[in-house]
C-alpha cells in the first residue's frame, strides 16, 4: 500500500469523505453466516441496533422483497462441511448480496471461533477477500455480553481460556488452542496479525492507523482484542468503510450506529416487530454444549414429566424410539403441558455413541429424528418452536422448507424470536434458534414467556 493510498484510506475511515452517496441499493449490510443459529445471533444484534433484518436460508433462488429491509443475513451450513463446499457456498452468497447492493459485507462465525485446524474460517475469509479484491480484513469474534472476550489474541469464555472452557470437548470442532493468531495461521497461507488492546484503548483513529500499518506489511488477517462494548464501538468506527469485516455477532451490535453516522441508515422504531404468536409450544434440543445441558436439566427439574431423551444408538436400531418420542410429544401437547425432546447428553455418552456409529452418522441420526418430529408436529398445530444447537437448527429449518425469517425481539443475548411464513398456515411459525452455548439456565421455559 502506497503512502498516498494510506492517506486516502485514513480520510475514509475517519469519515472525511462521503461514500454514502452512491447508487447502491437499500441494503446496508450483507452478512454470510456459517450456521443457522449464528445467522440469527447476528441478525438479533442488528435489530437491537435499529436495523430491519431478514435472514434467508441459503442463497435465494427467487426474488425477495427487500423494500423494508436494511440488513440481510444469509444462513449457510458451512462451519463443519468440507472446505471446498464452504468456499463455494460462501462465494455464491457474496455474489447474491452484492447484486442486492449491500454496502458492506460481514462473514459471521461463532464467538468461540470453532472450526478445524484446516478451516473453514481462514479459507472462506481468503476466498471472500480474493473475490472482493480487498487486501485486509479484521477478525472480531468477541461477544463480551456473553462472556466471549479476546486479550493479547487469546480467546476467553468467561474467565477461562477457550481450550479450558468446555469447548475442548466439542463433538464436531473441539477447540484446544486459545491463541487465535496461531489458530488462524494454521488455516491460511497469508500473514496473520494482532490489533492489541493497548492500541484500541487509544481510539478508532489509532486502531485504523495500526491496521493500515499492518496492511502495508502485507498482513491480511488481523485478530482484534476486545474486552468490552466500548472496544466494539471503537472497532466498528475504525472498520465501517472496509469492504469485508468478519467475526461474531458482537461487532454487529456496534455497526448500526456507524451506519447512521455515515448517513446510510435512518432511525427506525420497533425494527423487530412481529405478528402475534399462536399455536402450541415445543422444544427440540440436539446440542451437547455445557449451556444447553444445564438448560435441559433446569427444564426437567421444573417439568419432571415433560422431557423425552433420544439416543443415537437406539435411533440406529429401528424407528421405535422415534415413534415413542412422537407419541409422547402428542400426549403432552394435547394436555397443553410443556414438552422437550432432546438428544443432549454429557461428553462421555456422546463419545460412546460416536465410537460405535461414527461422529457424522450419530449426528445425522439425531438431526433427522428431530427434523421429522418438527415436520409432523408443526403440521399438527405447533406454532411456537424452539430449537437448540446450530447443526440441529439448520436441519430443522431445512426440513420445514423455511426460506426466510423475519427477526424479532431478543430472548437472551444472541437469541431472538423469529417468524417464518409456511404454506397452508394463516399465521406464521414463531421460531427461536439457539446456539448451543447461548442462553440463561432457564431459557427453555422463559423463552415462551418473552414471546407471550
Amino acid at each position: 500500500m502506497s503512502t498516498e493510498q494510506s492517506i486516502a484510506l485514513e480520510k475514509i475511515a475517519l469519515g472525511k469523505t462521503d461514500l454514502g452517496k452512491t447508487d447502491l441499493g437499500n441494503i446496508v449490510l450483507g452478512a454470510i453466516a456459517d450456521d443457522f443459529t449464528g445467522a440469527t445471533d447476528l441478525a438479533n444484534n442488528l435489530v437491537r441496533g435499529g436495523m430491519r433484518c431478514l435472514q434467508v436460508i441459503g442463497v435465494p433462488q427467487e426474488t425477495i422483497d427487500l423494500q423494508e429491509v436494511d440488513a440481510v443475513v444469509v444462513a449457510l451450513k458451512s462451519r463443519s462441511c468440507p472446505v471446498d463446499e464452504a468456499i463455494t457456498d460462501s462465494l455464491a452468497a457474496l455474489e447474491w448480496l452484492r447484486s442486492q447492493g449491500a454496502r458492506q459485507l460481514f462473514f459471521k462465525y461463532c464467538s468461540t471461533f470453532d472450526s478445524t485446524d484446516k478451516g473453514n474460517i481462514g479459507p472462506v475469509a481468503d476466498a471472500l477477500l480474493d473475490r472482493l479484491g480487498a487486501s485486509q480484513t479484521v477478525m472480531v469474534p468477541a461477544f463480551p455480553i456473553n462472556g466471549r472476550t479476546v486479550y493479547q489474541g487469546h480467546l476467553f469464555v468467561g474467565d477461562r481460556l477457550l481450550n479450558d472452557s468446555g469447548m475442548q470437548h466439542h463433538p464436531l470442532n473441539p477447540m484446544q488452542d486459545a491463541d487465535l493468531v496461531r489458530v488462524l495461521s494454521r488455516q491460511t497461507a497469508h500473514p496473520v496479525g494482532l490489533l492489541g488492546h493497548s492500541v484500541i484503548a487509544k481510539g478508532a483513529s489509532a486502531a485504523f492507523d495500526h491496521l493500515s500499518a499492518l496492511a502495508e506489511q502485507g498482513t491480511r488477517h488481523v485478530i482484534c482484542d476486545t474486552l468490552d462494548e466500548q472496544d466494539l464501538d471503537i472497532l466498528a468506527e475504525a472498520t465501517v468503510l472496509i469492504p469485508l469485516v468478519t467475526g461474531g455477532s458482537g461487532l454487529g451490535q456496534a455497526l448500526p450506529a456507524q451506519y447512521r453516522a455515515q448517513g446510510w441508515l435512518e432511525s427506525i422504531t420497533e425494527p423487530g416487530r412481529l405478528q402475534p404468536a399462536s399455536g402450541s409450544t415445543l422444544v427440540l434440543s440436539g446440542s451437547c454444549s455445557k449451556a444447553t445441558l444445564a438448560q435441559v436439566a433446569d427444564f426437567l427439574v421444573r417439568h419432571p414429566e415433560g422431557g423425552f431423551a433420544l439416543d443415537p444408538l437406539s435411533l440406529a436400531e429401528s424407528d421405535q424410539q422415534w415413534e415413542q418420542a412422537l407419541a409422547f410429544a402428542r400426549q403432552q401437547l394435547t394436555a397443553q403441558t410443556p414438552v422437550l425432546i432432546y438428544a443432549s447428553a454429557d461428553p462421555e455418552k456422546v463419545s460412546a455413541a460416536q465410537q460405535v456409529l461414527g461422529a457424522a452418522h450419530a449426528g445425522a441420526l439425531v438431526e433427522e429424528a428431530l427434523s421429522q418430529l418438527a415436520i409432523t408436529l408443526v403440521n399438527e398445530g405447533v406454532g411456537k418452536l424452539l430449537v437448540a444447537g446450530g447443526e440441529t437448527s439448520g436441519a430443522v429449518v431445512s426440513a420445514l422448507g423455511i426460506s426466510t425469517l423475519r427477526i424479532g425481539e431478543q430472548i437472551d443475548p444472541g437469541v431472538p424470536w423469529t417468524q417464518a411464513p409456511l404454506a397452508g398456515r394463516e399465521a406464521p411459525l414463531s421460531l427461536a434458534l439457539k446456539s448451543g452455548n447461548f442462553g440463561s439456565v432457564d431459557f427453555f421455559t422463559r423463552a415462551f414467556e418473552v414471546l407471550a
